[in-house]
């Protein structure tokens, strides 16, 4: 009996070490085919050209390892910032933090809405409140009550948005400071001078590492961050600007990723900003903001990124050498990114009209899809506690002129 288990787990061990190695070999096999230069690298260009030496630095992939640890690094540098600066700034716009009403706790309308709807039906909302023995007006009011209970205060928009920001606005200057000597940006032909042999700069570095772990920070707290109608978007978004930052600098495409960064950055710092000063009330500030970030974005996204940007990477590669894989597949992604663009613009210009026509500042990417709901229960909340003051106003008065009228009968008598 001993002999047979001690058999059994021998075999057990043995394939495992078989099963682990032969892993190991495949993981080996798709690694070298993953790296083969011939997807990064010009022809006659070898990974061994790259390496450092006479005290140049060149960009290696594992550089990239860094930016997840560095990620978790600014999400505590993030929620120490929302706690003790953007939290006192809100307060200081007169923005506070809001008190939800309670609900009344019912079982039966708790699970249909986590079961299944948070938006029932007509239909839903009569069988409901037959099951609850409530009327459909307390049904209709309790699960409006229940979807304000999940969505998110104006005090946590305001810091997320005070957050990127601060951080849009810091990367922008670091960008120019790092850029404004360089003259690749002056002179597009000199992104490709010397490809791929250009060495990395320190600012360089920098740059591109906290660019990307800053995305990468954003995917992660996207559980716990606002969610808008737009939010597939963001993450394609992200994905894209982690997938495209990522293989620029496998590639040592780092010259124009710089140029691609500054061009995005410098448009989301208004953006952000109106959305601080729109959760504020400060309707007006708002709007000229937004027309300034209207205005650099139709700029930045649709006039310099695809006819200077792409035009870098697209036509002037041409002139140096000959269309390879990577070559294609960054002017693939960027034209993913191109393609967001104009789903943004799309966005923008429906806010434009709202604000130009319909003196509406509403943004139509509202954070959820019941965006008014606890607007719209509170002034219902009035409108019932006003009907029911008239109500006992009425009941008041009339008793007052029956016991008039009684006493008169009585006197009468």
């Amino acid at each position: 009996m001993v002999f047979d288990v001690i058999l059994i787990l021998s075999i057990c061990f043995i394939s495992l070490t078989y099963s682990f190695f032969h892993l190991s070999r495949m993981f080996q096999t798709f690694k070298e085919w993953f790296w083969l230069e011939r997807f990064w690298l010009p022809p006659t260009i070898k990974w061994s050209d790259l390496e450092d030496h006479d005290g140049l630095v060149f960009v290696k992939p594992s550089h990239l390892y860094m930016t997840i640890p560095y990620a978790f690094v600014l999400l505590v540098i993030r929620h120490f910032f929302e706690k003790f600066i953007a939290m006192p700034l809100a307060k200081a716009f007169g923005i506070k933090e809001e008190v939800r009403k309670k609900i009344i706790p019912n079982t039966i309308l708790e699970n249909f809405f986590k079961c299944s709807t948070r938006q029932p039906s007509q239909a839903d909302i009569y069988g409901l409140a037959k099951k609850c023995n409530l009327t459909e007006r307390q049904v209709e009011r309790w699960f409006r009550s229940r979807r304000n209970q999940e969505r998110p205060c104006r005090m946590k928009r305001f810091q997320e948005a005070c957050w990127r920001f601060t951080f849009y606005l810091i990367m922008t200057v670091a960008g120019i400071v790092f850029l404004y000597d360089k003259p690749w940006v002056y002179d597009l032909w000199e992104v490709w001078n010397g490809y791929p042999r250009q060495p990395l700069l320190p600012s360089q570095y920098w740059y591109y590492i906290l660019e990307m772990s800053f995305y990468w920070s954003l995917i992660f707290s996207f559980g716990s961050d606002v969610k808008r109608k737009d939010f597939l978007a963001h993450v394609i978004h992200h994905l894209a600007a982690i997938s495209l930052m990522s293989f620029s600098w496998c590639a040592n495409y780092i010259r124009s990723g710089t140029l691609v960064m500054i061009v995005h950055d410098v448009a989301d710092i208004w953006l952000e900003s109106a959305k601080m000063f729109s959760y504020a009330g400060w309707k007006q500030t708002c709007n000229v903001l937004f027309f300034i970030f209207s205005a650099i974005f139709f700029i930045s996204r649709l006039v310099v990124f695809p006819f200077w940007i792409l035009y870098c990477t697209l036509i002037l590669p041409l002139h140096y050498l000959e269309p390879f894989f990577s070559y294609i597949f960054l002017n693939l992604q960027l034209m993913v990114l191109q393609a967001l663009h104009l789903y943004w613009c799309y966005f923008i210009l429906k806010m434009l009209k709202r604000c130009i026509f319909m003196k509406d500042t509403h943004d139509v990417r509202s954070d959820d899809e019941d965006g008014y709901e606890e607007d719209e229960e509170e002034e219902e909340e009035e409108e019932e506690e006003a009907t029911k003051g008239k109500e006992r106003d009425c009941l008041k008065n009339g008793l007052g002129a029956n016991r008039h009228l009684i006493l008169n009968g009585q006197h009468g008598r």
